[in-house]
């Protein structure tokens, strides 16, 4: 087996889909991009080395269709549509490390040689191919699974085609029971738990093997042992997460490209990909002897106002206009907090603005404005004279704030965003009650300085803990509000946040120095209009 230098201490990788290039990306394809980032952000502010993976899978007959359509050559037509996948990335600040392209040249010599091992296993072999075949998913489909008039399952207007040809096979009946023992032995790899029952009952069914060539079909990479026919798009897809563990100068060679961060931490898709993930890549990987990934998590689709998004009802959600329009905070901090990641989701624009008025233009950044004008007219533009540490652990900010990084640790670890965000703004919001409750400024009027320190740095301190804890999802709002309270940091700088040892301070209440000079209140957040 291939050997690993990867330690789970101190390295984390993690992937998104290699995206399909039959059109620009949707926002189903930026949810998944934006969860991945936050988890990588969330590692990296604890100090892990991070390698954040995406890409695009651009071979197949639907991308050679798409591209005589629209008068292009395929490889024109996937370089327009990678272009679009970049800029989205960059409007919604996602930090990747990697962007794998399965028509690159290195690409193709891993897919060689991963090819070679499993042929070499026996586990590859020719055989006909009949079966009713859904050009979008570039998947057979069972007749059971098809709807009335032989439409697809996920692509419901698209009738599928029936196929009768001779196909190379990948052997995946042979796995079946090293399958269901990887299952049973390591219930977390696959997540959430309703994806890994729907895992169980498929393979319960009985494994068939599956076609891994193409014939009458240019666009993609030639079968190796036999150049008529071409790989199906799967085989060579999933390889492009292997691909881009390589470093730029590497010779594309499997050794190579596993010497670092293989195995893959984790895998995020879409559960409509989930059988390829969670069946098909771990059973080549046994094949090839080697080492499995350690999660893979499948999370639900969208709709918007209730309804199924597509073309034809009109109803889409453009990623682009919606980041052009609100900001690239407002819609992570939206798509992560609203949906229970796993779950389906739903989109509606009026509650899209209700939340983030309320949670981070009210309950945090309105919190921080009156509470720094305050330190600037009461304690002289600075941090009140406080030690976090002399404030009593029953004091009702520091008792929430305590074991919060703790909790919210454990959530963004489990992919819990929305609890890793409601439990943050649970203490903003405490903090607007304990201010309403003190009152600073009728203390101050009575000559309680000390006691106005104390609620002050208080609130300032909370306010800071929460920004922290919030910066994977909003990096641009916690710099905003961390450089109001006087430090420099940066939570889009990759090098400068990586540290352990700054974390479990910056993780912990009271972190914030007595005297720090405070910088001008501004709105972290502006309100947003309907």
């Amino acid at each position: 087996m291939t050997k690993s230098t990867k330690t789970a201490k101190d390295t984390f990788a993690i992937t998104t889909p290699l995206y399909y290039v039959n059109d620009l990306p949707h926002i189903g394809s930026a949810y998944t991009t934006m969860a991945a980032d936050a988890i990588g952000r969330f590692e990296r502010l604890r100090g892990k080395s991070v390698l954040s993976i995406t890409g695009t899978d651009e071979h197949g007959l639907k991308i050679e269709r798409t591209a005589r359509k629209n008068e292009r050559s395929p490889q024109e037509h996937c370089d327009l549509i990678v272009q679009g996948f970049e800029e989205l990335w960059e409007l919604l600040n996602i930090q990747y490390d990697r962007f794998s392209r399965t028509t690159a040249k290195a690409h193709s010599e891993i897919v060689k040689e991963f090819f070679q091992r499993v042929w070499d296993r026996g586990d590859i072999y020719l055989n006909q191919q009949k079966g009713w075949y859904c050009v979008s998913c570039e998947e057979f489909k069972e007749e059971r699974e098809l709807l009335t008039e032989k439409r697809c399952p996920i692509h419901t207007n698209q009738q599928v085609e029936w196929r009768d040809e001779p196909n190379y096979f990948f052997r995946l009946s042979k796995y079946q029971e090293k399958l269901e023992a990887l299952y049973q032995e390591r219930p977390e790899f696959i997540l959430p738990e309703t994806r890994r029952n729907e895992v169980l009952s498929f393979v319960s069914q009985g494994l068939q093997d599956f076609s891994i060539s193409r014939v009458n079909l240019d666009w993609g990479f030639p079968v190796p042992a036999d150049p008529e026919q071409t790989l199906y798009v799967w085989f060579d897809a999933l390889l492009g997460y292997v691909t881009a563990l390589l470093d730029a100068d590497d010779e594309p060679t499997l050794e190579n490209a596993l010497s670092k961060w293989w195995p893959i931490d984790l895998h995020l898709i879409g559960k409509d990909i989930l059988r390829f993930h969670a069946v098909y890549w771990p059973a080549m990987l046994m094949s090839a002897d080697l080492p499995l990934p350690g999660r893979v998590f499948g999370h639900g689709f969208l709709t918007k106002d209730g309804k199924k998004m597509g073309k034809t009802l009109g109803n889409t959600i453009d990623p682009v206009e919606l980041v052009k329009k609100y900001g690239p905070d407002a819609v992570r901090y939206y798509f992560l907090k609203e949906i229970e990641f796993g779950q389906d989701g739903d989109f509606k624009e009026s509650r899209f603005i209700n939340i983030l008025n309320a949670d981070l233009a009210n309950d945090l950044g309105n919190l921080l404005n009156r509470t720094l004008k305050m330190a600037l007219k009461y304690c002289q533009g600075q941090v009140p004279n406080v030690n976090g540490e002399d404030v009593p652990a029953a004091h009702p900010l520091k008792a929430i704030g305590i074991n919060l990084g703790d909790r919210v640790a454990e959530a963004y670890q489990t992919l819990a965003f929305s609890k890793a965000c409601e439990d943050v703004l649970a203490l903003a919001k405490a903090c607007n009650k304990y201010l309403d409750d003190l009152a600073p400024w009728t203390l101050y009027k009575q000559g309680e300085t000390e006691a106005v320190a104390e609620v002050l740095y208080s609130v300032l301190e909370s306010v800071r803990l929460a920004a922290y804890l919030l910066s994977p999802v909003v990096p641009n709002i916690s710099t905003a509000i961390y450089q109001q309270l006087g430090f420099s940091t940066d939570f889009n700088d990759r090098a400068g946040i990586q540290d352990s040892a700054r974390y479990l301070e910056h993780a912990s209440w009271g972190c914030l120095k007595a005297n720090q000079a405070l910088g001008e209140p501004q709105p972290v957040f502006r309100r947003l209009e309907p």
